[in-house]
């Protein structure tokens, strides 16, 4: 009986050290402010001591490209990389470049060589590169290929050529080579937008957004889900947008939407003007969404609206997250600068402004990422949703300062938690005054209690099988 017994109790002190939690990403303290100016070796502001940074890759060392080939680094403002999703292995991860020429970057998390783990597959300027400008978009696909889009759509204004709103898929982004990115126009059925959100639900729906003021939210149903590449995937199907069920609406004017929604079809290579026709939903500037699972089993579009410089909100430059229900197609408020600061008790204010970027770890914390100013209030928040029913309205839920960029003229942006190492998470620091992009590394370890109680479980196992085995 006793060898039982100490078994079970070793068990359980392992598991408690390595399973109670599949991250320790949630375990810190708020941060109370922004950071100031920090040195470029240690960039962000971290809210745990038990929160490590590493930078693995950078765009200049000593003025010179890192990025290989040679990238132009756009007259100092650097090539910007910018959302960041990773391979089902989880050892690359996968990045536009947004600023002037696009291309895009792989970085091997993998290889111990500073020097040789990055690489730009589709390189700016090229014949491969097709004209393509201001990569933002960046998501893997069911079926194994990478992709990503143009930014670049003048309030929805579509005249055709380059750097006009285009999707493309990498459909060899493991095995590329420096410059052979086999890149794909992927708009035979898809509308040309502003792109950068992009997410797939369990029913392999595609949704995307056009980031533009009075930008919609779109949702491509393949006429073949299980296609096993991106030819037979986008070959066919419907395009639809957001539309609140009570009518046309524009979150210029009404500030804060909900309500019961649908998805109306559309058609055209115009997705702006083609949305507005079909009444779907205007929102200010939507951002980056990701697909988040909530306790009751629904899934959900969790998104981001900046607020631009045009639209009635843009005076106290907040924004809002927004969350689409896909089983109950309802949508509602998700945070903005009246969700609680949990750092005071108070209204998070102004201290909350430009959401931008979404992020979702391994436990299904959100995390919220602004589009600020470095060194000044460019942070990222934590989302305490306790009991993951989709709002921050339950006792002691709210929004927390995570990490704060320290880094003059610059932004953070892409950051994504490791689908594999729940422990590991990177994000780029774009545009930095000088041009020296950073992608950083973050890593969480355990506190020390959760150590001592992981060897006590480890102790009692050892003892237990010496006894077995007397």
């Amino acid at each position: 009986m006793f060898k039982k017994i100490a078994l079970a109790v070793a068990l359980a002190c392992a598991s408690q050290a390595y399973a109670a939690d599949n991250t320790y990403f949630d375990n810190f303290t708020p941060l109370t402010s922004s950071s100031g100016v920090r040195a470029a070796t240690s960039p962000i502001l971290l809210s745990s001591p038990n929160f490590t940074q590493e930078i693995i890759s950078n765009s200049l060392n000593n003025g010179i490209s890192q990025y290989a080939p040679a990238v132009a680094n756009n007259g100092g403002d650097g090539n910007a990389p910018d959302m960041i999703d990773a391979d089902p292995s989880g050892r690359y991860i996968f990045m536009p470049l947004e600023q002037g020429a696009g291309g895009v970057l792989r970085i091997d998390t993998q290889d111990p060589n500073y020097n040789t783990r990055t690489t730009v597959i589709v390189t700016p300027n090229t014949t491969n590169s097709q004209g393509f400008i201001r990569g933002d978009a960046s998501r893997f696909t069911p079926w194994g290929g990478y992709l990503t889009g143009e930014e670049n759509l003048s309030n929805g204004t579509v005249t055709g050529g380059t750097g006009q709103g285009r999707l493309f898929e990498v459909t060899n982004p493991l095995t590329a080579t420096a410059g052979t990115g086999n890149f794909v126009q992927r708009n035979s059925v898809i509308p040309l937008v502003a792109h950068e959100g992009m997410a797939f639900d369990s029913a392999k729906n595609f949704y995307f957004v056009d980031e533009n003021l009075s930008g919609s939210i779109y949702k491509f149903t393949s006429a073949n889900p299980n296609a096993t590449n991106g030819n037979d995937y986008f070959s066919a199907g419907t395009v639809s947008a957001l539309k609140l069920n009570t009518g046309a609406v524009d979150e210029g004017t009404t500030l804060t939407l909900s309500g019961a929604t649908s998805w109306v079809a559309i058609s055209g290579v115009n997705g702006r003007g083609a949305a507005d026709a079909a009444g779907a939903i205007g929102f200010n500037r939507p951002e980056d969404m990701e697909l988040l699972s909530l306790a009751n089993g629904n899934e959900a579009l969790i998104f981001a609206t900046t607020a631009g410089d045009n639209d009635a909100s843009a005076a106290t430059g907040n924004g809002h997250v927004y969350l689409q229900n896909l089983n109950t197609n309802t949508l509602s408020l998700f945070a903005d600068s009246n969700t609680i600061d949990l750092a005071t008790g108070l209204a998070v204010g102004a201290s909350f402004q430009n959401p931008d970027n979404i992020a979702i770890d391994a436990n299904g914390n959100v995390y919220i990422i602004e589009d600020r100013n470095g060194s000044t209030d460019d942070d990222i928040w934590f989302a305490n949703d306790i009991n993951h029913d989709g709002d921050l309205l339950d006792a002691g839920e709210g929004l927390a300062r995570w990490a704060s960029n320290g880094i003059n003229g610059s932004e953070f942006t892409g950051l994504y938690f490791s689908k594999v190492d729940p422990n590991k998470a990177w994000v780029n620091i774009q545009h930095p005054n000088g041009g020296n992009d950073l992608t950083v590394q973050i890593a969480a370890v355990p506190e020390p209690e959760t150590y001592a109680m992981l060897l006590a479980g480890l102790g009692l196992m050892g003892f237990a099988a010496r006894r077995n085995k007397k």
